[in-house]
This record gives structure tokens, sequence and C-alpha cells, in this order.
């Protein structure tokens, strides 16, 4: 939510470039905070973003990969302080175009040399959401230009406005939102940091104050927000149609936040990210559960995912796996590293080209089309990340990194491979195995069984846009043979894209219900 109060900002753009005091001949543009807008001085990163249009604000679309994004410019700051000027430089680094000069070599093809755009800046300092949007981060108005404004004069920027600080979502109805200070993760970062969650609560929860309820943990798909149970209860939502149906089995739904310091936290335990999943096994789940009346026992605990949520729902049922009672995955991220969308990153030496000499997609459409290549993907997520450094993107790639690799020697999660080139890390990769699902259950069979059987259940659309489809049939084939047996549950949609599956959401709830039956008392 943006501010309301009303802040001026000047633009001012030049025909020479000469006459604007300072200005430089590699300049894009000079960037200042308006004085009083930041208490203190701040670490972060800059960005100057060029937009075809203004919905959403071009700081909102930044991120966007391929031809869905805008064009932007990027630098680190360190102590950005109010009243004081940045220069954005042609040397900064660019995404699409890599340069300004290349832009405009880009805009001349398209004969959209008068053509109009949308500029905006952002300077991206919130150290503990990883997030545009996040609270404390400065930008400026959106103004017009055309690309001979940007040609023929140095253009001025104030960033004049600010995101207001953070405030949870008012309680409503069925809704709840809670907001917690993690000590495990303090520590870790020695500084603050919180556990955020969205509550759905049964129908009855008010007038059955002495009915106890099992715990249905619900993880979304990337970066998705705690928040986003305001949408799933709005007025006109079929969720909420069954949620509140007669015949629907009564749970308290949790929603876990897909945000942190280094973008969605996976809420797993990694190098980088902290101690997430005993965070919220530890922490969270026992706070909700005492607070909202919950059985409070293993039985009692199901978990489901979608994208993103899918493979962390597996993920906490697999490493705590007397913790929780059922797993319900949609379309799991890469569940089995042999097939990371379309790298085995244990064989495979290169990331962007693969062994025929061909550019590696990373999405499709579902006729098998590419929509988006390796390459193009890890070009913005450098665009984003401090240092050009893809691993502090915030965005998937970058997530992967920060939850599954080890932390290198300058202190930041060690890529995978190497941002420019591709070229693949086989002792990062090494590094990975830990957190290769098929792997850890391959390995720990013996043990895991007894804890596990019954409880995976997965659903994977065939055409999957990012090809998540190959390592569910790889985690099968281990599932399918194990001894003792799995009796784990996977269904396959031929012809169906990302997001699919094969239960409805009451048919879910009805499955989960079968599972904690006898747990409720």
């Amino acid at each position: 939510m943006l501010s309301a109060q009303s802040i001026s900002l000047f633009v001012g753009l030049s025909i020479l470039s000469a006459t604007l005091p300072g200005a430089a001949q590699d300049a894009i543009c000079f960037v200042s905070l308006k004085p009083g807008l930041l208490a203190t001085p701040k670490d972060g990163r800059l960005f100057v973003i060029l937009s075809v249009t203004n919905e959403p604000e071009p700081r909102l679309a930044l991120g966007r990969p391929g031809s869905k994004g805008p064009q932007a410019f990027a630098m680190d700051v360190r102590g950005f302080a109010s009243g004081t000027t940045q220069t954005v430089k042609h040397s900064s680094f660019g995404y699409p175009a890599h340069s300004m000069d290349d832009f405009f070599a880009q805009a001349g093809r398209s004969n959209e040399a008068g053509r109009a755009f949308t500029i905006q800046a952002l300077f991206d300092c919130n150290p503990d959401l990883r997030v545009r949007n996040a609270p404390g981060n400065a930008f400026s108005k959106p103004q017009r230009v055309t690309v001979e404004n940007l040609k023929n004069g140095s253009l001025r920027i104030e960033l004049g406005e600010q995101v207001p600080e953070e405030t949870l979502p008012p309680d409503k109805g069925q809704l709840r939102f809670v907001k917690l200070r993690s000590k495990l993760l303090t520590e870790f970062y020695d500084r603050p940091i919180y556990l955020r969650a969205g509550l759905v609560l049964p129908r009855d929860f008010e007038q059955e104050k002495e009915r106890r309820y099992p715990l249905w943990v619900r993880i979304g798909g990337l970066n998705t927000r705690y928040s986003s149970v305001v949408h799933l209860m709005d007025e006109h939502s079929d969720f909420k149609k069954v949620w509140m149906g007669d015949d629907t089995p009564r749970f308290v739904l949790l929603q876990v936040d897909g945000a942190g310091p280094l973008g969605d936290p996976y809420q797993i335990n990694s190098a980088n990210s902290g101690p997430y999943g005993d965070a919220i096994t530890r922490e969270l789940i026992p706070a909700i559960e005492q607070q909202f009346r919950c059985v409070g026992k293993p039985e009692a605990r199901v978990l489901s995912g979608v994208s993103t949520g899918g493979w962390v729902c597996l993920a906490l049922q697999i490493f705590y796996p007397d913790y929780f009672n059922g797993a319900w995955a949609s379309c799991p991220d890469p569940v089995d590293f042999r097939s990371f969308e379309v790298v085995n990153i244990y064989k495979d030496t290169n990331a962007y080209v693969n062994a025929h000499g061909n550019e590696r997609p990373s999405e499709r459409d579902l006729k098998g089309d590419t929509i988006l290549t390796m390459r193009q993907e890890l070009g913005v997520e450098q665009l984003l990340g401090a240092g050009n450094d893809y691993a502090l993107s915030g965005e998937q790639w970058g997530e992967w990194t920060a939850t599954f690799s080890p932390r290198g020697t300058d202190g930041r999660p060690a890529p995978l491979w190497d941002g420019g080139t591709g070229q693949i890390s086989a002792s990062v990769a090494g590094a990975w195995k830990k957190y290769d699902l098929r792997m850890v259950l391959e390995g720990n069979w013996k043990t895991l069984a007894p804890m596990l059987r019954g409880k995976i259940h997965i659903a994977s659309g065939e055409a999957d846009q990012y090809f998540l489809n190959n390592a569910v049939h790889l985690l099968d084939d281990f599932l399918t043979k194990a001894d003792p047996p799995a009796e784990a549950h996977i269904a396959y949609g031929p012809g169906k894209g990302h997001g699919w599956s094969n239960l409805s959401t009451k048919g879910m709830l009805e499955e989960m219900n079968g599972r904690v039956t006898g747990a409720v008392k």
C-alpha cells in the first residue's frame, strides 16, 4: 500500500546534458533522495526502470523475465542519505538490454525512437523482506519520457515516496493474522526477524468453544505472502463456498509467509536463510495451535502446497517425518536434482547450453514452444541481485541457491553455476544433495519408511511449463519400488500444465480428514 500523503516530485529533462549542473557524459540519470525521507543512511540496490506501460507501476513489474518485463538498470549503493544524489551510468548493469546504447539500438530497430516510456526509480533497502514493495523502500513517481528525451539530456529523478511501515491486515470474519518474533532466526541474523502467518478459522470456531481442530499448513507458490488468505476468503471465491459448507471437514488453516531476507525461505533449515524449518515447527506452529484451539498432535497436522509450496510441503514432511501426518503436493519444484527443470546438476557441465550446443529452455507453453531460456531468466536475476549476483536476487534461482547452497567464503550463497557463463560447479552440486528429496528418501528409507507410509501425495501435469513432471517421474520410480512399501499416491494429468491437481479443495480436505480422524476429540 502506498502512502496517502501527496509528495511532490521534480523531474527535469534538459536538451543538452551540459546545461545540467554536475552532468556526466556517461550518466543515464541522477537519482536523489528527498531531504528527510530516510532517517539514517541506507545500503541497498538502486534501480531505474523503463516500461512501455504504467500498469502496474514499473517498480512493481521489476523482475519479470523476458518480454514480460521492463528494461532496467541497477547499481549497488552504500550509505545513501537523504538529500544526496547517485549517478546511474551507462556502465550500470542493465537487462534485457545490457547497456543504454543497446536499448537505444533496439528502440531504433523497432522504430520506437519517439515512443513514450514510463520511467521510475526504486531504492530497495529493506534487509529483512526481499520484495520490491517492502516497507521502507524509496521510490519516485512514474514519469513519461521518450527515447529522444533520454538521448538528448540527463534526467534528474527524486525518490520522494516511501513504502509505509508494515501493518497486519485486520482480523475479519474467519481471518486472523499473526506476527511472531522468532528467537531462532533472530539469533541467526543477529537482528529481529519475524514469522508471519495468515489464519482461516473453521466456520463454527466462535460458537463451539470447547472443540479442538486439526491444523492444515498451507504453502503457496513462489513468494506467496501470508496475506493471500484475504483473497482465499473473498466474498465470492469458490474456496470460501467450500470452506463454509455444511459438510466440509473442519480445520484451522495456517498460511505461512513466502518472504524473508533472501526471498522465499522455503521453510526449511539452510546455511544461508537460517533455521526456518525449526522456527516453523518449534515456534510458529506451537504458538498457533495453542492460540487457536488446535489438537496439537502430529497425527492432527497436515500439509499442502503448489509449485514452490509443493516442494516445501514434501520437504517438511520428509525432514520432520513424525511431526506431520501427510503432505499433498501439486506440481512441486524439482524433487530429484537429476532433472532440475532440464538440468542434471550432477552430470551436466553447463546450465545455459545443453550437450547439443543449444540454449536450454526454462519455460515452455502447453504446445512445447520455448517461452524463456535459462540464460534469459538468470539475466534478470543478475539485475536484481546485489553485486549482479543472481544468488541474491530474491527470485526463483536465487532462492533455490540461498536454500540449497553452502555459504561461500564471501558470506554469500555459493552459486551452483557462474552467472555469466553457466558453468556448473561440481562441488556446489554435491552440497545440494542434502536437499534432493529423492536422494534423501532413497538413502534413509529404512528409517523413514515407517514414518512416511501413506503420507506422500503428488499431482503433476505432464505438460508442466517448467518441466517439473520429469523429476516427479524420477521420484515415482523410487517410491514404486521402495521396500518397505511407500504407499505413496502420485497422479499425472496428460496435457495438463503447471498448477494442475487431481483433487478439488473439497476432495483434498476429505482425504486429509481421513488421515486425522481419531486425533480430534
